[in-house]
């Protein structure tokens, strides 16, 4: 059985998050795949990917990877990444698309008559680079991560849940949006752990080893 399944929907660039993955697991078997069974076999799922959200649910349906998404999200260790993170919730402002309904939520771009930081200087959007994540519970993938960790971003949208209770992490930019959510086995974050240097590595070697329990 393949231990890491990291699911290839034609969006994004899956082969760094599946270097920097056997980088921290180099005893694990990992593939990069399309093949919903492959991905029901795994032992554990990663959904990354970068892009416009229409693109990518339309990319999703077209493989016919929808059902293996959410049979993996509802019974197995399962890490969304950036738009992995979007397609969860129910609902996009980017092209106005429904995403997959997993979690309750919507997808909102950034407003641009708020982006501008304290001394009223405009901020870019998207928003690129490093910035603060600050933890708001603890949680198995935060273990040996500091509280207020920096994580590298690209993205121009954010979600915002309307469960307060999946958000274990916020970012500020420059007003607080969610940085990470999680319920039961389910853990994904709007930041790229896979360029994110030590603290990106730690947390998916957190998530090699993690049993799926919050």
């Amino acid at each position: 059985m393949t231990d890491i399944a990291v699911i290839d929907y034609g969006m994004g660039n899956l082969r760094s998050v599946a270097k920097a993955l056997e980088h921290v697991a180099p005893d694990r078997s990992i593939v990069v795949t399309s093949d919903p069974a492959e991905i029901a076999a795994a032992e554990r799922v990663v959904f990354p990917g970068q892009g416009a959200m229409p693109d990518c649910m339309r990319e999703l349906d077209s493989r016919d990877l929808r059902r293996a998404v959410h049979e993996a999200a509802a019974s197995k260790p399962f890490l969304g990444i950036c738009i992995g993170l979007q397609l969860l919730f129910e609902h996009s402002e980017e092209g106005n698309v429904d995403g997959l309904g997993i979690l309750p939520g919507r997808v909102k771009r950034f407003p641009q008559p708020r982006m501008v930081d304290a001394d009223g200087n405009k901020l870019k959007v998207p928003h690129m680079g490093w910035n603060e994540v600050h933890q708001m519970r603890s949680h198995p993938m935060w273990a040996g991560i500091a509280p207020d960790a920096r994580f590298y971003y690209v993205h121009s949208y954010y979600v915002e849940p309307t469960d307060a209770a999946l958000e274990t992490a916020y970012t500020n930019y420059p007003f607080r949006f969610t940085g990470a959510v999680g319920r039961d086995n389910i853990f994904a974050v709007q930041f790229h752990p896979e360029k994110s240097q030590q603290a990106g590595l730690s947390l998916l070697f957190n998530f090699v080893n993690w049993d799926g329990r919050p």
